[in-house]
């Protein structure tokens, strides 16, 4: 099959999030099974010269967007199987962050518009488009509005992904012709009307051929208000052809065996490089260095919708234990307070790092013992999945994609890979946080075999590629 995979973000040419990490190792997992996959991004002013220098100018061309008569140029590169193109316009593009301009809305509008123009200015013809999140839901709306018209396109069927439902782009209604280049009739019930106001994301539901979510039971989920964040009717009126399917790791990237970054390399036959991280990472942050003591990690955005209003609550009720705790992240004031006074309280015990640092969370997943994600909602979540990775057992709520991939440890059996809680309550998750503490100081051997349970699961696209392709087969034959 031929698949056009659309994302506002790709690892490892740019990334502020998991969107990024998504849209890196599908697309080989799809070229990986024989289908000619083709990536197409912006060219951010933020991809380095590393990866510019290996780009080759393919063409520049112009379309109509609204009133406008907007410039496109395509430059490609081709890695691991899988082409990419980068949309070049640098009154869009070529600015300091991804996200959060006033104009993004038309940023955006374009970068979808230009996605629908490239298949014909490479006279090529995609089975599927495969559009992602709200930065690229008006690409299926665009399709069906050009598909006509742009022979290329004229069997293309499209797949719309929700990675997470909170960002909906959302928009006054004046902008819909002038902006976004679409006549008044897209503004109805069953497309981009909403409240008054214009919803991308709503429209990519009801637009595209099929609709999938980042884990089943976010699926599920997202059929209540609670996690819906006001789409329930939109999900309800199109979950006939709605799916979730569990997002995958990249098992080669993420490996102990392989990371250079980390103080020392292990695999689950050999865990000596393991308590050697733990000690180096303790060296690191000032900590304590006590291989003895488990370290709790957790590796997020410090956001209410993580689960910090959990962990604060109880905070000094779980330092009663001879545990050390470290965070890495950025996020709601109030919590980058929290922890920064935490880390005062107990020194050489907490250690807050209120930041973004990729080589400091690699040191992380090594060397801690205990993941912690009390989320209170996780579309996916790919930290767990890395954690384990790297023989770091979670404690997560049971939401979204944690509720699919951590199965909860059962002390009878010795099955599972980690500690659970249902509830949205701090108690019932320091209960699970103090199971596994109780678990890794009077069981040594089942803590190890849990460590190496994870270590040894298949996370990889392998599966989840596949059941992409049985969606691209089945709205293709349709």
């Amino acid at each position: 099959m031929k698949i056009f995979f659309v994302s506002s973000e790709v690892s490892p040419f740019i990334k502020t999030g998991g969107l990024a990490d998504v849209a890196s190792s599908l697309p080989p997992a799809l070229a990986s099974l024989g289908h000619d996959v083709r990536v197409v991004l912006p060219l951010y002013a933020g991809i380095g010269d590393q990866w510019r220098s290996q780009m080759t100018f393919v063409k520049y061309f112009y379309f109509r967007l609204g009133w406008r008569s907007s410039y496109c140029g395509l430059f490609q590169l081709d890695r691991g199987g899988v082409t990419y193109y980068f949309i070049d316009n640098e009154t869009y593009f070529k600015r300091n962050g991804l996200y959060g301009h006033y104009d993004d809305g038309e940023r955006f509008a374009y970068f979808s518009r230009a996605c629908i123009e490239v298949p014909a200015q490479i006279d090529w013809s995609p089975d599927v488009i495969h559009a992602n999140d709200w930065e690229s839901a008006l690409v299926p709306i665009y399709l069906k509005d050009f598909k006509s018209v742009i022979p290329q396109l004229s069997k293309t069927k499209s797949v719309y992904t929700i990675h997470n439902i909170e960002y909906q782009g959302r928009f006054g209604r004046s902008i819909l012709e002038d902006v976004f280049g679409l006549d008044s009739s897209h503004f109805n019930e069953k497309l981009l009307s909403y409240y008054g106001d214009v919803n991308l994301m709503k429209g990519a539901i009801y637009a595209s051929d099929y609709v999938t979510t980042v884990s089943p039971t976010y699926a599920n989920e997202l059929q209540y208000s609670f996690y819906a964040h006001g789409l329930e009717g939109v999900i309800a009126d199109n979950y006939y052809k709605m799916t979730g399917i569990l997002n995958g790791l990249d098992m080669d990237v993420n490996n102990p065996a392989k990371d250079s970054i980390i103080a020392a390399q292990f695999n689950p036959d050999d865990l000596s490089g393991k308590a050697a991280c733990k000690v180096a990472l303790q060296k690191e942050l000032g900590l304590n260095v006590d291989p003895e003591v488990p370290i709790i990690a957790c590796i997020s955005r410090l956001v209410g919708h993580k689960g910090y209003d959990l962990i604060t609550n109880v905070f000094h009720r779980i330092m009663e234990q001879n545990v050390q705790f470290v965070v890495l992240g950025t996020g709601e004031w109030g919590f980058e307070e929290f922890f920064r006074n935490a880390a005062k309280q107990y020194p050489g015990r907490v250690s807050a790092n209120i930041k973004y640092a990729a080589a400091l969370s690699s040191k992380i997943y090594a060397g801690a013992d205990i993941m912690l994600m009390p989320s209170v909602a996780e579309p996916c979540g790919l930290t767990q999945m890395i954690a384990m990775r790297y023989g770091t057992v979670p404690v997560v709520r049971l939401t979204g994609g944690l509720k699919d991939s951590v199965p909860a440890y059962n002390p009878n059996t010795g099955k599972g890979l980690g500690f659970t809680f249902g509830n949205i309550n701090a108690d019932d998750m320091l209960a699970a946080i103090n199971r596994a503490v109780d678990l890794y100081y009077s069981d040594k051997d089942a803590w190890v075999a849990l460590m190496k349970r994870g270590m040894t699961t298949d996370f990889s696209w392998d599966k989840s590629a596949g059941d992409y392709v049985s969606i691209y087969e089945k709205i293709c034959e349709e």
